[in-house]
């Protein structure tokens, strides 16, 4: 993920930062609990195509 893009993005639903997790392809929103994925580069910032964070991925 291009450091540059990653700074402009933000989480459509808490518009706070978003974390790249390069090991599952995807962009965290730890306010949102919510990873969105990335597909052929593309971030998809649709909130009914994310997944919901488990506590132990967001290690509570």
């Amino acid at each position: 993920m291009d450091t540059k893009l990653l700074a402009l993005l933000v989480c459509p639903v808490t518009k706070g930062p978003l974390e790249w997790h390069a090991q599952t392809q995807e962009l965290w929103s730890r306010s949102a609990r919510l990873a969105y994925s990335v597909r052929d580069g593309i971030p998809i910032l649709l909130e009914n195509e994310a997944r919901t964070l488990s506590d132990t991925e967001l290690g509570l």
